[in-house]
């Protein structure tokens, strides 16, 4: 007669992801926006590990979480652990002879920078399907299979990271406002367009430039750069214009420069891809493409 005993059980993958997102952002709330769950979801699943573990992992506190010593001491082999899994899922899909390739980019570049050089790369690529999830935050690209991200960052000497564009900010407006926005009394008396991600474009636009302005922060809001683009390109006012995102406005004469006193950011337009060993065979060609 043969013997099938019971086997131990081990506490669910799921609950052991959610706590390595969870300690390596020591965060609940961006655990739940990396992994696409609800933070409620991520701290169900930490208790479901605490209770498996008999031993508290994180404290919660009012000001959010902290990891336990207990907690603190399984961070580096989770990681380690979810790296591997990470390369292992590549690996899988990079079989596949026709993979989807995957780009990351915050939603104004992947409407106004990237479809002119996406219908280059498909003309150049035509068996691989180009997906783009526009977000607001880069990815995790050592755990999510994206293949590259394009996001505004400041370099930082990775070799991972590659700038395409420096962001230059500057004033932009219809040319039949460019009379009003070149007079004396200037944006005194014309609506400021605003993005709410880069709201504080005119303030650093203003001190960087010595502009007075009655108040840097009033006039409409936009939730995407995008349709403050538009309203700008509808003559509804003036817009803090990030350059390298509207090179086919200036170029059509859509937009104008409306005062030519431009300021660097501090930042740049990134491209970030995975370590070499994880790329796609096709990456390196698709980046040329794209700081073409």
């Amino acid at each position: 007669m043969s013997v099938a005993p019971k086997r131990p059980k081990g506490p669910p993958l799921n609950a052991m992801r959610a706590f390595e997102a969870a300690a390596r952002h020591v965060s609940f709330v961006a655990a739940a926006e990396e992994l696409n769950v609800t933070p409620g979801a991520i701290s169900q699943h930490i208790k479901a590990l605490e209770g498996w573990a008999g031993t508290p992992l994180f404290h919660r506190n009012a000001q959010g979480v902290d990891l336990t010593p207990e907690g603190q001491s399984l961070v580096d082999g989770f990681s380690a652990a979810f790296d591997e899994l990470a390369d292992a899922a590549r690996a899988l899909r990079n079989l596949k002879p026709k993979a989807d390739f995957h780009i990351a980019a915050l939603p104004a570049v992947a409407q106004l920078w990237l479809p002119k050089r996406l219908r280059r790369i498909r003309a150049q690529f035509p068996d691989i399907a180009f997906s783009v999830t526009a977000m607001e935050t880069p990815p995790s690209l050592s755990r999510e299979l994206f293949d590259l991200s394009i996001f505004f960052a400041a370099p930082d000497g990775s070799p991972d990271q590659i700038a395409v564009c420096e962001d230059i900010i500057v004033p932009v407006c219809v040319p039949t406002l460019l009379d009003r926005v070149q007079s004396v009394s200037g944006f005194q008396d014309i609506p400021l367009l605003h993005d709410q991600v880069w709201n504080d474009d005119w303030v650093t636009w203003s001190n960087s430039t010595g502009n007075r302005l009655t108040d840097a922060k009033a006039g409409p809001q936009f939730s995407l750069y995008s349709l403050a683009v538009e309203e700008a390109k509808a003559g509804a006012g003036v817009l803090m214009g990030h350059l390298c995102l509207l090179e086919e406005a200036l170029t059509s004469h859509a937009l104008a420069v409306a005062r030519a006193q431009p300021c660097p950011t501090g930042l740049s337009l990134m491209v970030r891809v995975p370590p070499q060993s994880r790329r796609r065979p096709e990456t390196d060609m698709i980046i040329a493409l794209l700081s073409d």
